[in-house]
C-alpha cells in the first residue's frame, strides 16, 4: 500500500499554534466545529441528491458520536458527501480554503449548508495529538483514503478499505485534554452546541422503560435505545401558522426545563433585509430586577454560537428568553465583529421593533389581560423606556402606572385624572407615590382622605423611571406621599385655619423647638383633626439624591438624613392635652413622646430611642 507524504500548504512555519492562540478562545468548540462540519457533508449530500447528482437511497444519515478510552479516541462520523484523494489535497492540504464556500457558490440558492470544512477542521488539534481522517466520496468509483497528521506541516496520504460512504473523524486525545473521553463532558458540550443541528446526532445509548401486561401483572422492562441527542427540526424553524400555544409552551419547557410557563411570546421570521428566525419569551420576572444572563441563545444555521448576545440584543431585552437564529452571524463570531457589522444594528432594531409592537398590540386587543401581567412585564417595560428612546416612542401609550387600589392607568389618562386636585402652585401635576405600601399605610390613608391618588412605585428601577418621565413631561412631579410637598398639598381651605390662636401656636413651635434642638425643622399646620399629631415629611430632592447615592453604592454619609417635623395645629393631643399641661416637664415629656411617635411611623425609631420610646409608652399607660 502506497503512503504518500507531504506538506500542508500554508504560509507559516506551523499554523496549529496560531490556531490554538487566536482563532478560537474557547477550547471546547472543537467539537460544535467537527460536528458543524459532518452535518454541512450531510446537508451536501441531501442537496445533490434532490437534484439527481447523487443516486441511490441515501439510507440512515444519522451523525455517530464515538468514544473509546482504551484507545484514546473520539470519532465524529457521518455518512455524508464523503472526499475522495484530490479533495483531501484540495480541502485538508491547502487550509485558507474552504470546500464549503466553493459548494456555496453552485448551490447558492440552498441556505442549509453551514459552510466551515476549512480552518474549522483544524480546530481538532486543539485536544489531538494526531488526527485521522477516513473518507470516501459519495461517488462509487472513487476509493476511501486516510489522511492523517500529528499537528505539524507533514501529512500521510494512503487509500484504504472503507465500504461505507462518508467520514470519519478520529481525534486521538491529547494527554493533557483527557476530560474529552468522558462520557458526561461530550454530552454535555453535545448538549450545549448540537442541541438543533438539522441531523440527527447519535452519542451512544440511553436506557428507557417499557411496560408489559395489566394491572398487577404489569412487569418494567429496560431497554437500550439510541441516545439521539438533538431535535433536528426545533420550532423556530416551523412555520407560525401552523404552531399552538402548547406547541410553544413545550418548547419553552426544552429550552429551560424548571422554569415556570411565560407570560408569552413573539415568534420572529423575516428574510429581508437579513435573514433572522427565532423565538422570543416573556419569562415571569416577578417584579425583579435580576438581569437573567445567558437566557437569549443565538445560534446560525441552527448551529449554536453563544449565549452573551448583548451586542446584538439591547440591555433591556436581556431579560427575554428564547433563541435567535441567523446565518448572517458568524459562528467565529466576536465582539468587535458583532459591534461594527451593520446586519447586528439592524437585527437589534427589528427585535425592539417586534417587542414594542407585540406589547401595543396586546395592551390593545385585551387591556385587562395586559394589566394582570403588569407585575411581571412592567419591570421590562420601565427598563426599556428609560434605556431605549425607539422603544420609548412606542411604551409611552402602553406603559402603565399603577395605584395603590390597583387601578392602571397609561401616562396620559393618569395625568388628566389628577389635573384638577393634585397641582401644585407652578400648576404642575403632582403624582403622589408610595415606595411601601405597608410602612407608609398612614400616609396612604391620610392623603386618600383628602382625595388624592396614591401611586404604587415600589421597585428598585422606578426612582429612575420617574426621573425620566419627568423629563419627557415638563408639566409632572413625582413626590413620595411622605415628602414635604404632600404636606403642602393637602391644605384646602377647610384646614387653613387652626384652633389655635397665633400666642398659642408660638408657644407650641417654641416648645417643640427647645425639647426636639437644634438642626430639626419644625413646621405648624392647621391639618385635619383626624390626621396625626405629629406627622415627620422629608424633602423630595434630598431624598431622591440619597436614594440615587445608596443605588451607585456612593457613601450615603455625603447627605444628611433631613427631615422636617410638622405638627398639626388641630389636633386635640396638641391643640388640648399638650398646651393644658400645667408641668413644664410633663409638656417637654409629651412633646418628645409624640415626636418618637412620628419617627415610629417612619420606621425611624431603633436602638436606645426605641427602648425609652417603650418605657415612656408603658409610663403613660400606667397614669391613665
Amino acid at each position: 500500500m502506497t503512503i504518500q507524504k507531504g506538506t500542508i500548504s500554508v504560509q507559516t512555519e506551523n499554523i496549529f499554534p496560531i490556531i490554538k492562540q487566536f482563532l478560537y478562545s474557547d477550547q471546547e468548540i472543537f467539537l460544535r466545529e467537527l460536528v458543524s462540519n459532518a452535518v454541512d457533508a450531510t446537508q451536501k449530500l441531501k442537496t445533490l441528491h434532490s437534484k439527481g447528482e447523487a443516486k441511490g437511497d441515501l439510507g440512515d444519515v444519522r451523525i455517530e458520536i464515538l468514544l473509546d478510552k482504551d484507545a484514546n479516541t473520539l470519532t465524529i462520523r457521518d455518512k455524508g458527501i464523503g472526499m475522495n484523494e484530490d479533495e483531501v489535497m484540495k480541502y485538508l492540504n491547502q487550509v485558507a480554503f474552504s470546500s464549503a464556500q466553493e459548494f456555496l457558490d453552485k448551490y447558492k440558492d440552498d441556505a442549509s449548508v453551514i459552510g466551515h470544512f476549512g480552518l474549522g477542521f483544524y480546530s481538532a488539534f486543539m485536544v489531538a495529538d494526531k488526527v485521522e481522517v477516513r473518507t470516501k466520496s459519495y461517488r462509487d468509483k472513487d476509493g476511501a483514503v486516510m489522511w492523517s497528521c500529528t499537528g505539524s506541516p507533514e501529512y500521510e496520504l494512503e487509500q484504504i478499505d472503507k465500504e461505507s460512504r462518508g467520514t470519519d473523524i478520529i481525534l486521538y486525545v491529547s494527554e493533557d485534554s483527557k476530560e474529552y473521553l468522558e462520557e458526561s463532558r461530550i454530552q454535555a458540550l453535545l448538549d450545549k452546541y448540537c442541541k438543533f443541528l438539522p441531523i440527527e446526532i447519535q452519542f451512544g445509548t440511553k436506557t428507557e422503560y417499557e411496560y408489559e401486561g395489566e394491572g398487577d401483572d404489569k412487569e418494567r422492562k429496560e431497554i437500550e435505545v439510541d441516545n439521539i441527542i438533538n431535535n433536528p427540526n426545533p420550532l423556530w424553524k416551523k412555520k407560525p401558522n401552523k404552531l399552538k400555544e402548547e406547541d410553544y409552551k413545550a418548547f419553552y419547557k426544552e429550552l429551560y426545563p424548571y422554569a415556570p410557563d411565560p407570560l408569552f411570546w413573539i415568534h420572529l421570521n423575516i428574510d429581508y433585509p437579513f435573514n433572522l428566525t427565532g423565538v422570543l419569551y416573556f419569562p415571569k420576572l416577578n417584579n425583579s430586577l435580576e438581569v437573567q444572563k445567558n437566557k437569549i441563545q443565538l445560534y446560525s444555521n441552527q448551529v449554536y454560537v453563544t449565549d452573551d448576545v448583548k451586542e446584538i440584543v439591547p440591555e433591556f431585552l436581556m431579560l427575554l428568553h428564547g433563541v435567535i437564529d441567523s446565518p448572517d452571524i458568524p459562528l467565529n463570531v466576536s465582539r468587535s465583529y458583532l459591534q461594527a457589522d451593520s446586519n447586528v444594528k439592524k437585527i437589534t432594531n427589528y427585535i425592539t421593533k417586534k417587542v414594542a409592537d407585540k406589547l401595543s398590540s396586546l395592551f390593545k386587543k385585551d387591556r385587562e389581560s395586559y394589566e394582570s401581567k403588569w407585575n411581571d412585564i412592567g419591570v421590562f417595560v420601565k427598563y426599556g423606556m428609560i434605556s431605549e428612546e425607539k422603544f420609548y416612542d412606542k411604551a409611552v401609550k402602553f406603559g402603565l402606572l399603577k395605584d395603590t387600589e390597583e387601578n392602571f392607568y397609561t401616562i396620559d389618562e393618569y395625568k388628566d385624572k389628577i389635573s384638577v386636585s393634585q397641582k401644585d402652585k407652578h400648576d404642575k401635576n403632582i403624582a403622589i407615590y408610595s415606595n411601601n405600601k405597608e410602612e407608609q399605610h398612614s400616609y396612604i390613608q391620610s392623603a386618600q382622605e383628602y382625595g388624592y391618588n396614591v401611586l404604587l412605585l415600589d421597585h428598585i428601577i422606578d426612582n429612575h423611571y420617574m426621573q425620566h418621565l419627568e423629563q419627557k413631561f415638563t408639566d409632572l412631579t413625582f413626590v413620595r406621599v411622605d415628602s414635604d410637598t404632600v404636606d403642602k398639598l393637602v391644605q384646602t381651605d377647610e384646614e387653613k385655619e387652626s384652633v389655635l390662636s397665633d400666642k398659642e401656636q408660638e408657644k407650641v413651635k417654641t416648645l417643640f423647638s427647645e425639647t426636639l434642638g437644634e438642626g430639626v425643622f419644625i413646621d405648624l399646620r392647621p391639618l385635619s383633626p383626624n390626621d396625626h399629631p405629629v406627622v415627620i415629611t422629608k424633602p423630595e430632592f434630598m431624598r431622591r439624591m440619597k436614594e440615587m447615592q445608596m443605588m451607585q453604592g456612593m457613601d450615603m454619609g455625603m447627605l444628611p438624613d433631613n427631615h422636617n417635623v410638622v405638627v398639626n395645629t388641630n389636633h386635640p393631643l396638641v391643640a388640648q392635652k399638650l398646651l393644658k399641661m400645667r408641668s413644664a416637664e410633663k409638656k417637654t415629656d409629651f412633646t418628645k413622646y409624640l415626636y418618637m411617635l412620628a419617627k415610629l411611623n417612619q420606621k425611624m425609631l431603633t436602638g436606645e430611642e426605641m427602648s425609652d420610646f417603650i418605657s415612656k409608652s408603658i409610663d403613660f399607660l400606667k397614669e391613665s
